[in-house]
């Protein structure tokens, strides 16, 4: 596991604390979720399918929309439409599923970005935010996602365990995102069947692709592994492939590229 660094800033501990104050925001104004709006059709288990690899294939990729994140600054400068117009270029170039942020302040996004993303996308949409209450499970569910990042470090086991629960309940794949051995452990004691394995560490933002790459090992048959985040070219990609992800999620390295659906095609060729 990366090591944080004395004196270097604790990023993820600035998301969380923003992410409860948007929280208590929106129970004073008594949010309420919205119909669910037309996306993915997939079943459960064609979803799984579609994510998991077949033997003697390269990993599936889910390609992400961020247009900044807290340590990197600016990656690619917002525009409206922007967001639905490389969706669409991902799924043309073979993407399996399409992540978009969530988190305006840290990354760019927002839900009303993943409700344009998931009605323009026949591909199943991955709400990428900070879910810390069933509240933002009913969010994700009404601006139309088909899957939900829950982040084991931002969780109690209690938390957790309760999340993942109710994201099935409400036909959310739950993607429960680890980052060390005793993270995938807690992650294995839910009944979630895709298990992220970052390789940045979020409190840092240290990258240490090998790292998660071992860490997926430990992984049982049974559940689907993804690779997450330190992928920039056809060198992580060829690491990934030797590992034991079933998947990989990149998104940063898409995104600098002036088209990053036709960098991706070049990618699956």
């Amino acid at each position: 596991m990366s090591v944080q660094r004395a004196g270097a800033r604790d990023y993820l501990s600035e998301i969380l604390t923003r992410t409860r104050r948007q929280n208590e925001r929106r129970r004073g104004h008594g949010f309420i979720a919205s119909a669910v709006p037309e996306g993915s059709r997939l079943s459960r288990e064609s979803l799984l399918a579609a994510l998991r690899r077949p033997p003697g294939a390269a990993p599936r990729i889910i390609a992400e929309i961020k247009f900044r994140s807290p340590s990197a600054g600016e990656i690619r400068p917002w525009s409206a439409g922007e967001a639905v117009r490389i969706a669409r270029g991902y799924e043309r170039a073979g993407a399996v599923a399409v992540s978009m942020l969530a988190d305006a302040p840290g990354f760019g996004g927002s839900n009303l970005a993943v409700r344009r993303v998931s009605r323009a996308c026949s591909s199943p949409v991955l709400y990428k935010g900070f879910v810390l209450e069933e509240a933002q499970l009913e969010l994700a569910r009404s601006v139309g996602a088909r899957m939900v990042l829950l982040l084991v470090r931002a969780l109690s086991d209690a938390e957790l365990d309760a999340l993942v629960r109710r994201s099935l309940e409400l036909g959310l794949e739950p993607v429960v995102e680890a980052a060390d051995g005793a993270e995938i452990d807690r992650a294995l004691a839910t009944p979630a069947r895709v298990l992220g394995v970052n390789a940045r560490d979020l409190a840092s933002f240290r990258v240490d692709l090998q790292q998660a790459a071992d860490f997926l090992e430990a992984l049982p048959s049974d559940r689907i592994g993804v690779l997450m985040s330190g992928v920039r070219g056809n060198q992580e990609l060829a690491l990934a492939r030797e590992s034991r992800a079933d998947a990989v999620l990149v998104g940063e390295a898409l995104m600098r590229a002036p088209e990053p659906g036709r960098l991706l095609t070049e990618w699956l060729s």
